[in-house]
């Protein structure tokens, strides 16, 4: 057992017989009354993020989980096929356990966390930038914004709609951010 003093962003929890990982947490000590520590925390099965206020020194259950390398093959009406990098292992999951998957290409690889002691998927996550192609977007005019900073959106190759600035064309290469989808950088 651990206590709100073990608490690390990234950590596992069990509670209320849910799964939960720490978002964001802050050790509050207030000038009357007990120390607490708040807390976000993101329900492992359905992606909900709540807020939580733990008192201090309060026991928490912590839960171990295991990242793996799993790589998409294909998508169908059952959902997300992958199969694992290493031992070919195949894995199937509901689209919306996996962050921002209207980024995934075919071939990406991605970190699958599973609970190591019922051994079942809990979520997915892409790598932090990925490359894509653009295949649509509105042809950007010189002059065309008062301001430097004007965003046009953008249709890349998987089929997701991002923001990209004026000067990105029709058929090129963009790295975009998968945790907030915004663009990085054109790819040379």
């Amino acid at each position: 057992m651990a206590t709100t003093a073990d608490i690390k962003i990234g950590m596992c929890i069990e509670l209320n017989g849910k799964t939960m990982q720490i978002v964001d947490f802050q050790h509050v000590k207030p000038g009357k009354g007990p120390a607490f520590v708040r807390t976000k925390l993101k329900n492992l099965e359905n992606g909900r993020v709540l807020d939580n206020t733990f008192s201090a020194g309060e026991r928490i259950e912590p839960v171990r989980v295991e990242r793996r390398p799993y790589q998409f093959t294909y998508e169908d009406d059952l959902g997300a096929h992958f199969m694992h990098t290493e031992t070919f292992e195949e894995l199937v999951l509901d689209k919306n356990m996996i962050l921002n998957a209207d980024l995934m290409t075919d071939g990406q690889v991605v970190e699958v966390m599973f609970h190591t002691d019922k051994e079942i998927a809990l979520s997915a996550e892409l790598p932090p930038v990925v490359e894509v192609e653009v295949v649509y977007t509105e042809p950007g005019v010189k002059g065309d914004t008062a301001s430097t900073n004007s965003l046009k959106p953008a249709t890349v190759n998987t089929g997701a709609t991002v923001r990209v600035p004026l000067f990105i064309n029709t058929g090129e290469k963009i790295r975009v951010d998968t945790r907030t989808r915004e663009y990085c950088e054109r790819v040379k």
